[in-house]
């Protein structure tokens, strides 16, 4: 009898070890092959510049959203348009591109694949039209809901290596004075996003802002995201500038703006440009990548790939297929003519904060006050995830309500579902949402959200970890061995 126990208990110890040391099935095999990401050297940041390993990085790309922000379109999540793009994108030679628009609880594994493939970095929204801070009244739309979405969309993009930066906002503050008001906000959800990859130890992607072509207020919300406190200051700083229009760099004014942000301590780079009056032979790239501007400037991203209404495309996108139109081979010519510089491009090495802008006519903001705290029921995120994303199906957040008084509580965990205000709440307008591409020669936001609320709630149950038991299951068995030898 014990022969017989003891033959059963070594083999249930040999069951365990191959339960612990399993080839993968052919299935499962190919299903971790089809998930495999390709790697690109992550983009950091040193100084005023950004840098790929141990060489300056300079973003020399396109802003990329098919079907503009009224199509609510996620071109990374389509596989077979995303592998025709990136073809296109190969023969421009751009290293970069953006998206506005991202479906949180989409799989965008084949085409950040391709792109990493072709040496294509990928700048993320991180917002989009129904999850977007109101720019005139944006108190209510900082809420939980809106920022499970942002963070989301963090966890979805945060694992490719070619996900070079995320945008906090576009647009948010343009050139209308009270909204100003909002910068608070959008600065308050930049040290979220940062605090979010931090805890959850993501790799710490760069998190900044792209401003409007807004002259008024530009340079004081420039040091207004990079004043204070190191955990509240953005990592760079973007902005929309269609002033070439086919002149110079003196004739359009680029080399006042290269004085006013030397000795600006973070990178800064063009979020778009290519004004198309006169037309259009992009000598903005000549420019950028000449050393009159790549001490202070770190490249920019061309305005824009796809044909729509604004008239600003580089290509029509047929139902057969891709037509480019004159601009392409414009475009592509101009960065071929002037690739990115060798050595450092005269950067500055240490990074340093601005001071504050003070409250004056045209910048309604107090610099000096304290940020709006996280909301008390997104604490839980930041501990337990922010689950599956709501997708560009969700709805919405703008007009969700915490029921809080907005004070921070670490640990406190979201309910079920936020609610949402009462219907008379007036659905936010087109000029105020801090998402969508926008108007470029204005600089206005064109997306439309809608007022409602957001039943996404966390996800935090994961596979569970066969280990533990197979070691538990061997010690017992080996015990009861023991005992039978003993």
């Amino acid at each position: 009898m014990r022969s017989i126990i003891l033959a059963s208990a070594l083999a249930c110890v040999a069951g365990l070890l191959t339960t612990a040391t399993a080839t993968p099935t052919p299935a499962h095999r190919k299903h971790l092959q089809a998930h495999k990401r390709a790697s690109l050297t992550p983009i950091t940041i040193k100084g005023n510049a950004f840098w790929q390993g141990d060489k300056r990085f300079y973003v020399r790309g396109i802003d990329y959203q098919p079907g503009g922000s009224s199509g609510m379109i996620d071109p990374l999540a389509d596989e077979t348009s995303c592998k025709r793009d990136v073809a296109e994108f190969v023969k421009l030679g751009v290293n970069t591109i953006r998206v506005y628009m991202t479906d949180n609880s989409a799989n965008h594994d084949a085409c950040m694949n391709a792109l990493a493939d072709a040496g294509i970095y990928v700048i993320i929204d991180a917002n989009n039209p129904l999850y977007s801070i109101n720019r005139d009244n944006p108190k209510p739309s900082y809420n939980s809901a809106y920022l499970q979405s942002v963070f989301s969309t963090l966890d979805e993009f945060v694992k490719y290596d070619n996900t070079m930066a995320f945008f906090s906002g576009n647009e948010v503050v343009n050139d209308a004075i009270s909204s100003t008001l909002a910068a608070p906000y959008v600065k308050a959800l930049t040290r979220d996003m940062r605090k979010y990859l931090s805890e959850r130890g993501y790799r710490q992607v760069p998190v900044g802002y792209s401003a409007a072509d807004a002259s008024s207020n530009r340079i004081q919300l420039a040091h207004y995201m990079n004043c204070g406190a190191d955990d509240e200051r953005s990592d760079f700083f973007a902005f929309n500038d269609y002033s070439w229009c086919n002149t110079d760099f003196q004739q359009s004014g680029w080399d006042k703006k290269v004085q006013q942000f030397t000795g600006y301590g973070i990178p800064i780079f063009l979020s778009e440009y290519g004004c198309k009056t006169n037309g259009r032979d992009f000598g903005e790239v000549q420019a950028l990548m000449s050393n009159a501007m790549t001490g202070v400037y770190s490249g920019g991203l061309m305005y824009e790939y796809a044909m729509e209404a604004n008239g600003f495309g580089i290509v029509n996108i047929t139902p057969t297929g891709v037509q480019e139109l004159p601009d392409f081979a414009k475009y592509a010519k101009a960065l071929a003519a002037y690739p990115a510089p060798t050595g450092d491009g005269g950067y500055t090495s240490k990074s340093n904060p601005s001071t504050c802008p003070p409250k004056d006519a045209s910048w309604l903001v107090d610099g000096t006050a304290p940020l709006p705290a996280m909301p008390q029921r997104a604490q839980f995120y930041l501990a337990n995830g922010a689950g599956t994303g709501p997708g560009l199906k969700g709805v919405g957040s703008q007009n969700a309500v915490d029921g809080t008084d907005g004070t921070s509580t670490t640990g406190s965990a979201p309910s079920a579902a936020a609610t949402t205000s009462s219907s008379s709440n007036a659905t936010a307008t087109s000029t105020s949402t801090s998402t969508s591409t926008s108007t470029p020669t204005t600089g206005t936001a064109t997306a439309e959200p809608t007022s409602s609320n957001n039943a996404a709630g966390p996800s935090v149950r994961g596979p569970v970890d066969a280990a533990p038991f197979v070691v538990t299951g061997i010690f017992m068995a080996f015990s009861l061995v023991g005992t039978l030898l003993f």
